[in-house]
């Protein structure tokens, strides 16, 4: 009976047509481990943000700047650049180098002295000292002296150790200092310093113009001075006798240390001036003043501020006051400190100043003394990153060795600049790093100007190679901006092909330039295309029964008839008001382009050179939507760019439009959304039309409302949802995050947000690849365009390009069917990154063309293979049913990840980003050899994805996205109910000009815009991390300190001499101990684990004096032992002889003995 069964199932097997098996995915081997990461920041480059601070170290010639954040930059030559932060991030009151000493002191805006060791490579603290009672105004650290002197708001002068960082018992008080028969108080200390020749005697100063010279060692005031006007700074002569008050008024008084009049020397107003009344006009304050002398004889006193108030508003500036030599030189910024830099240290010599370090507001400027007029030193470091605001920025960590030469040597002949002084930049202290990287890394920078800057980024410096101005391309604009809050040149997105040497970039008024590197100046005229992007969901009694949608030009018309020279002539305007934008008979859109090409034959500088403009023209009075996503592709000769509107693919070589279409018009039949107006309009209460709009269209009017269609056949669409049940769409989740969309049928807008062309598969049918652009929306859905370029360069020239979008790719098998679907696939959350991947997991190279010079002649274009290599290499036969999946398609969205194996369509692999918050930037990166999805979400971590696997690498707490809420345009965070997740977010404007200014590239590096001037680098490699030690420069390098002046012998017999001043016997123990209330001592990091090091050793040292003690007595008692078993020995011997005896003399009388 059971033969029988079998025996009939077997039959009835036989008889019905069992489906073939489809080949299993093959699992890749991923080489890929957590233990290979490490996130780390590296490098910072720029300007300070907000400084506050500066000081120099004359012995070791490095230069450190605070800012308002607490960041402490020291540099010294060029690539010795380390950026430390305090972990409190109050603002840097003051900064003092210990001189030589490899150590730096700084005092912060909550009450703290830090101690930093700047002799290794990363400057740590050593000692922190938080004062409880009184608020820190300045301080003063005597020439190799290791007390420091402290003042405070209260008046009072405390004194620390440096050594054990704890306060000594002396203590200099306000009331003991000022005059008994003052009655107010004189203020907070706004300068501390000693005198040159008597360390004795402490110059202290005070806000109300009371100034006090204090003697130490009796403990009292020797000298009380009271200016006239308040007291800004002090600084002494170099005799000592002398010193020079800067005041409030703009006045510059002089005092002499032994005098009896209560009137200063002298009181000098250096820049005031009587106006017609013949009263003195009044003058800004004097900042700071600084008074030195040179071997000449000549003295030079150097102040900031002081002009009268008509002018200083406007102008910011530095006095330079040499002999009866008045010189002025204007700053462009607000001026924060200045130091003027000396050969000699010893503060009672001559100090021969040759250079002036002049912080400003938004840079760093060091003037020549020693040259006539004062010019600036060149500076070498990358300080004018912010000279226009970034906009946007593009890293790339392997671009071709000859990429970095040729920016710098056209930006060579473009940037020469005169004026500057021809001596060597006085800041070189430190040394480079002894290993460099064995790849060129570049950054690029969009401005808000327009302009374009290129970096040399290799290694751990940053230097300007080149600067494209994009601006020249257009004429001069009437007014500044658009819409009077952004340039109206900003760049929003650079697309840069390093093999070819080509630049496309968007810029803020919705155009985009291609720009192509030449060596050689060019003379010629820039041609532009005028395109209007317009697709809006309007009621049908506002659309004619041919139009379903706006006009805008039909494709022919777009790829044939577009190319609008850059005059911008009514002409041109008459010819797009009268053939593409027709909405009725006798009507037409009304197209204003705000800016205008320069027209005619230009002049173009050698190097990126522009090619081709795309503007994007204004439709009846409204704005165009920005550009959201750019891509080029130099293989193919195509440029695409989309916004919230729609696609636009150019063809760059024959200067034509190839597509202009509307995001909703790429779905075809399958859009899946229900569009709302954008601007509803009042529909007309018409039974006819609502009869008419109930309808559904028959073949003759689908063609018409789609002129592109040219196939009359049932079309079927296939829509791949890459979710599962659990895991469920959210058509709300979009890039706008919105809160006024409600449900996955309303939708108003679908903006393009990513672009990738790449020789792929469309369907499942395909066994060879086919060059294709695919384009990931807002919404999450992923589109395909299939293109059709000529094989031949020749061909390329003169045929079109023909492109064929998803919903009008058929191949028709009878009439009325349809052979394969149009294949759609949808994430959740906007498509931020998309990357292709061989069989073997490994990263497809996009398809370039190599640079070439247009030149030379006789030099052929190289040609990157493109299909035939990419073909034979993943599919050696064109048996897609007997090789399977030949290709994988990496997706990332805002909130998800999946991997799709191509042609079979199936998604092989997915993985939840994040659940409660969202992407702000996701790329798909080479790293060892291997490829992964690097992420950073907006709760600051960062997350790591091996593919094509999509398992999780690494998830690390990384950046809070606060801290880059600068780039925001409203105040940080939105509101909770704004949130559709239920938390606080930042809204889309905010994090799209983040992601704009986050980079992830190849071998694990990135960078972001950490500040409005400063670029922060960082890597998520664990082997660059081991040697970034070995990268950085060296700040501290050992120098032998200058001989000490000779004491003359008539110095010392007139009482000229330096006297000499025991600090450690007057503010040591015999002082006292400092109350702890006043301040508490915080070891830092170091000194913990030294003295953690130090307990344990003593601990270790204990036990191993206990054990050598046990020793010690074993062997004690050991030898005991062995000394009582010899005395046993003899004890029995000697009994054994004495026994003898006794027997021999036992019977023996006494007279036989």
């Amino acid at each position: 009976m059971k033969k029988f069964t079998r025996n009939v199932i077997d039959g009835f097997r036989s008889s019905v047509a069992q489906p073939t098996a489809k080949p299993e995915h093959v699992s890749i081997v991923e080489t890929l481990r957590p233990e290979q990461f490490q996130v780390a920041k590296t490098v910072r480059h720029g300007f300070p943000y907000q400084p506050t601070a500066v000081a120099f170290d004359p012995i070791q010639k490095i230069l450190a700047v605070g800012t308002k954040r607490g960041s402490i930059r020291i540099i010294g030559r060029p690539g010795v650049d380390v950026h430390v932060r305090h972990e409190t991030e109050a603002a840097v009151l003051q900064l003092q180098f210990l001189l030589n000493e490899g150590a730096l002191v700084t005092a912060t805006t909550d009450d703290s002295l830090h101690l930093w060791n700047y002799r290794q490579k990363r400057p740590e603290i050593v000692h922190s000292l938080k004062f409880a009672r009184e608020r820190l105004t300045c301080m003063h650290l005597p020439f190799q002296s290791k007390w420091l002197y402290v003042g405070t708001e209260r008046g009072n002068i405390h004194v620390v150790n440096l050594e054990v960082f704890q306060l000594s018992g002396y203590i200099v008080n306000w009331n003991k200092a000022i005059e008994l028969s003052r009655k107010t108080h004189p203020g907070p200390v706004v300068h501390l310093s000693d005198c040159p020749i008597d360390p004795s005697k402490l110059l202290i100063g005070y806000e109300s113009g009371q100034v006090v010279v204090w003697d130490l060692k009796n403990r009292a005031a020797e000298v009380r001075y009271q200016a006239a006007e308040p007291l800004k700074s002090v600084c002494w002569h170099y005799e000592g006798k002398q010193f020079m008050c800067s005041h409030t008024d703009g006045s510059l008084t002089t005092w002499a240390v032994k005098q009896t009049s209560p009137k200063p020397v002298s009181t000098i107003f250096p820049h005031a001036k009587n106006n017609k009344d013949g009263k003195q006009e009044p003058c800004k304050p004097i900042q700071k003043v600084e008074w030195k002398s040179s071997k000449t004889g000549e003295t030079f006193v150097v102040f900031s501020g002081g002009l009268t108030n008509d002018r200083a508003g406007r102008t910011p500036s530095i006095t330079v006051i040499n002999g009866k030599t008045t010189t002025v030189l204007e700053m462009e910024h607000n001026v924060v400190d200045f130091i003027t830099l000396c050969e000699n240290p010893w503060p009672s010599e001559l100090a021969e100043p040759y250079a002036l370090v002049v912080l400003l507001h938004n840079d760093l400027v060091v003037v020549d003394l020693h040259t006539q007029g004062y010019p600036c030193f060149e500076n070498p470091y990358a300080m004018d990153l912010h000279e226009s605001p970034v906009t946007c920025c593009s890293y790339i960590a392997d671009c071709p060795a000859d990429v970095i030469p040729a920016m710098y040597s056209v930006g060579a002949r473009s940037q020469k600049r005169a004026g500057f002084s021809e001596k060597e930049w006085p800041i070189a202290g430190g040394d480079w790093g002894s290993k460099s990287c064995s790849y060129a890394e570049m950054i690029i920078t969009g401005h808000a100007d327009g302009s374009i800057k290129f970096w040399d980024a290799s290694s751990v410096s940053l230097q300007v190679l080149y600067k494209l101005k994009t601006a020249k391309v257009f004429e001069k604009p009437r007014t500044r901006s658009i819409d009077g809050d952004e340039d109206p040149f900003a760049i929003q997105h650079i697309s840069l092909c390093p093999e070819s040497r080509l630049l496309c970039v968007a810029g803020a008024t919705v155009h985009l330039i291609l720009f192509k590197y030449c060596k050689q100046e060019t003379y010629s005229e820039v041609p532009c295309l005028e395109i209007p992007i317009v697709y809006e969901v309007c009621e049908s009694g506002d659309c004619s029964p041919e139009y379903e949608y706006p006009p805008r030009p039909t494709l022919q018309v777009a790829s044939k008839q577009h190319n609008i020279s850059s005059s911008g002539d009514s002409s041109d305007k008459k010819f797009l008001s009268q053939n593409h934008n027709r909405r009725k008979a006798g009507a037409s859109l009304d197209y204003f382009v705000p800016i205008h090409v320069r027209g005619g034959a230009q002049k173009k500088a050698p190097g990126y050179q522009a090619d081709l403009v795309c503007l994007t023209p204004w439709v009846d009075g409204e704005p165009p939507s920005q550009i959201s996503a750019v891509t080029i592709n130099s293989s193919y000769g195509l440029i695409s760019y989309g916004n919230e509107s729609g696609l636009v693919i150019i063809d760059y070589i024959q200067k034509t439009c190839l597509l202009n279409m509307g995001t909703p018009e790429l779905y075809g039949d399958a859009d899946p959304y229900q569009r709302v107006p954008r601007s509803p309009k009042r529909a007309e209460s018409s039974n006819a039309k609502e009869e008419e709009r109930s309808k559904s269209p028959s073949s003759s009017d689908q063609e018409l409302r789609n002129p592109r269609i040219k196939i009359k056949a049932e079309k079927e669409f296939q829509l791949i949802i890459l979710e599962t049940d659990n895991d469920k769409l959210d058509g709300s989740f979009s890039r706008s995050r919105s809160s006024s969309i409600s449900s996955l049928d309303n939708i108003s807008s679908e903006a393009i947000t990513c672009l990738a062309f790449a020789d792929s598969y469309t369907r499942k049918s395909d066994t060879q690849t086919c060059p294709t652009l695919w384009v990931g929306t807002s919404l999450g859905s992923i589109i395909q365009v299939i293109l059709s370029i000529p094989s031949t360069t020749e061909a390329r020239q003169t045929s079109s390009v023909v492109v064929s979008p998803s919903d009008c790719w058929y191949s028709i098998v009878s009439p009325g069917v349809v052979e394969d679907h149009c294949t759609i696939f949808r994430l959740k959350g906007s498509i931020l990154a998309m990357s292709f991947l061989d069989c073997n997991g490994a990263l497809i190279p996009y398809a370039y063309e190599s640079w070439r010079d247009a030149n030379r002649e006789g030099k052929k274009l190289e040609r990157t293979p493109t299909k035939s290599l990419m073909n034979n290499r993943m599919s050696p036969t064109n048996s897609g049913e007997q090789w399977g999946d030949r290709q994988f398609v990496a997706f990332a969205s805002e909130k998800v990840a999946r991997v799709v194996a191509l042609p079979s369509q199936n998604c092989v692999y997915k993985q939840i980003i994040t659940e409660a918050s969202f992407v702000i930037k996701a790329d798909i990166v080479q790293y060892k050899d291997s490829v992964c999805l690097v992420c950073y979400v907006a709760t600051g971590h960062i997350s790591i994805f091996s593919l094509p696997s999509l398992r999780q690498l690494l998830y690390i707490d990384f950046l809070p996205l606060v801290d880059l809420s600068f780039q925001t345009r409203k105040t940080g965070i939105v509101d909770p109910m704004l949130s559709i997740w239920g938390q606080q977010i930042f809204v889309n404007e905010d994090t799209d000009q983040i992601a704009r200014t986050f980079c992830f590239t190849n071998f694990g590096h990135g960078m972001y815009l950490c500040s409005p001037s400063e670029i922060q680098k960082f890597t998520i490699s664990l082997d660059f991390c081991k040697d970034l030690q070995e990268l950085l420069g060296e700040l501290y390098v050992a120098c032998d300190m200058p001989e000490p002046p000779k004491q003359s012998f008539f110095k010392g017999l007139f009482g000229g001499a330096v006297s000499q001043f025991d600090r450690e016997e007057l503010f040591g123990d015999s002082s006292g101990k400092g109350s702890r209330s006043v301040a508490k001592h915080i070891p830092g990091p170091t000194t913990q684990l030294d003295a953690l090091n130090m307990r344990a050793g003593t601990l270790a040292g204990e036990v191993n004096r206990t054990k050598m003690l046990l020793v010690e007595r074993g062997q004690k008692l050991g030898d005991l032992e062995d000394k009582s078993g010899k005395m046993m020995t003899e004890a029995e011997a000697f009994s054994t002889v004495a026994h003898k005896v006794m027997l021999k003399y036992k019977d023996k009388k006494w007279y036989q003995l």
